[in-house]
């Protein structure tokens, strides 16, 4: 794990500037305790990071969860109560990686995920233009279209248009340049520009600006525009900040129904980010489902038992960690000790840094995720990969994560439907000689009830005197339905002066009687030719 240390250690401090300011905001957007955002980002990073089996992988707080949490809170009646919920998530999600439900990660269409990564970074570029302004009535990690204050992802834009902060701004766009200078640039030019990353001289560019202008009323940031971690006064206080579960609610059906609704929702979106975050890997590691279900499960017990948010693998981060040269899980974990660290020792520091240096770190973030080039060969690729794409992409900049994730896997089935019903047959039309039309159907290698109106469309529409060459050589799988749409034709091939021959593995058959009697089939049942 220590092999690749001089890539991991500057791709985690990257990581922890992406990470701190969405555990805050994902608390607020939660209606939770701020402290609860931090233990969870700790957690997600130490923890889930140490038995996870993705190298690349960051847990946090997921903004997925934010409307179910804050929900939650107000119906179970109170934090410590939903605390209950979040320890009994962690343990069915303990459940489903015991009954290795991690394979479902494996059925996400690559174009649904492709569209996933580029609605997320649309939607991490839109949600930061705001707070780059120094605008920030929203908290960060509300990544869903309409937003807690109201507002919806563009309007708020406009607003914050309305609301510049000129502090904010200016050091925002030396902070864009310092970043843009680094990657492109002073990069290549030296070991010491790939171990010191961009993002933390951007970062401590934007303190000394809040420092040095922190009087002026013109070009000096306003503390609200500033990180904002509890700062503790003593031992006491900061001990005072860890929530406990109230453990007599748990004979509460609701808790088991929140329970439930974290341990499935949370394990979806940890298997569409593992998913997503091994296509993004230059090394193509394959991280194992099951083991990620029971590491998130391990996390998200700890985290309700302490008092932290639901955890899920976050793409943002783990994208971060991608870009920013992380190889090893080391990266996640350091991630988590620099969070751990910060809340506890250098507090007062941290809350000097300008939101507006942080969204230009996510600006990168989000353009890398959501390339141009990318929409051009999705479009090539022709519209069975492009529309699940586009659609995925829409859906999750006009609702959420998990809508616009459902919206592109719909018309993805769709487009497999599609394809099934149109490939079920070959059609051959061999000779129309002699008043007779000869004809060679030749059933597909799969053949389901999907291909039924297809098939039953194709049988009905052959005219009278027609000789039919029925081939299901080929065809391993033939489903019920199927031969009950030919027992059905057989009987009205006879009033229609068709013939049929029947030619399969088990021998050849003029006019078979039975299609069913043929195929020794018992009723319901389907039926292996291979």
């Amino acid at each position: 794990m220590f092999k690749y240390i001089k890539s991991d250690l500057p791709a985690s401090v990257v990581v922890f500037f992406v990470a701190l300011p969405l555990c805050l905001g994902i608390a607020l957007a939660s209606g939770a305790p701020l402290f609860s955002g931090l233990i969870s980002g700790i957690v997600g990073g130490v923890v889930v990071g140490s038995l996870s089996g993705s190298k690349i992988g960051v847990s946090g707080p997921a903004a997925g969860l934010a409307a179910i949490v804050l929900t939650a809170i107000g119906s179970l009646g109170g934090f410590e109560n939903f605390l209950v919920a979040v320890v009994l998530g962690g343990i069915i999600q303990l459940i489903f990686g015991f009954l290795k439900a991690g394979i479902i990660g494996y059925y996400f269409p690559s174009s649904v995920i492709k569209g996933m990564l580029t609605g997320i970074g649309i939607i991490i570029i839109l949600k930061q233009i705001p707070h780059f302004f120094g605008y920030d009535a929203n908290p960060e990690g509300d990544f869903a279209f309409f937003q807690v204050d109201g507002e919806n992802t563009f309007s708020e834009i406009f607003v914050a248009l309305n609301n510049i902060s000129l502090g904010s701004t200016i050091i925002g766009l030396i902070g864009l340049a310092i970043l843009l200078l680094w990657s492109n640039v002073l990069s290549k030019k030296g070991k010491f520009f790939q171990l010191i990353q961009g993002p933390l001289v951007a970062v401590v560019a934007g303190i000394i600006y809040f420092m040095v202008t922190g009087s002026n009323s013109k070009f000096g940031i306003n503390p609200s525009h500033l990180v904002s971690v509890p700062v503790p006064d003593n031992l006491d206080s900061f001990l005072g900040q860890f929530s406990f579960p109230n453990f007599s609610q748990i004979t509460n059906p609701e808790v088991w129904v929140v329970a439930f609704t974290i341990a499935l929702v949370a394990s979806l979106e940890t298997l569409l980010c593992v998913e997503a975050t091994d296509k993004l890997d230059p090394h193509k590691n394959v991280t194992p489902t099951n083991r990620e279900l029971l590491a998130q499960g391990t996390g998200n017990i700890i985290s309700g038992l302490i008092g932290g948010l639901p955890i899920t693998q976050v793409i943002v981060r783990s994208s971060a960690n991608i870009q920013s040269g992380g190889r090893t899980k080391l990266s996640a974990i350091i991630h988590g000790l620099l969070l751990l660290t910060a809340v506890i020792l250098i507090p007062r520091l941290i809350n000097k840094i300008p939101l507006s240096v942080l969204a230009a770190i996510l600006f990168i973030v989000g353009y890398k995720l959501a390339k141009p080039a990318l929409f051009k060969k999705m479009y090539n690729l022709g519209w069975k990969q492009s529309v699940p794409f586009f659609v995925t992409v829409v859906g999750i900049v006009f609702t959420d994560l998990l809508v616009g994730i459902s919206l592109g896997l719909l018309v993805g089935i769709i487009v497999i439907l599609l394809k099934s019903y149109q490939n079920s047959h070959f059609l051959h039309i061999e000779d129309k000689s002699n008043g007779k039309h000869k004809i060679k159907m030749e059933l597909a290698e799969e053949v389901t009830f999907f291909n039924k109106g297809a098939i039953l469309k194709e049988l009905d529409s052959l005219p009278r005197d027609t000789y039919l060459e029925f081939d299901v050589t080929k065809t391993r799988y033939l489903d019920y339905d199927i031969i009950e749409i030919l027992e059905d034709f057989a009987f009205k091939a006879k009033e229609r002066n068709i013939d049929i021959k029947l030619i399969s593995k088990r021998g050849v058959v003029e006019n078979p009687s039975s299609f069913i009697e043929f195929f020794q089939l018992r009723p319901k049942s389907s039926i292996s030719l291979s």
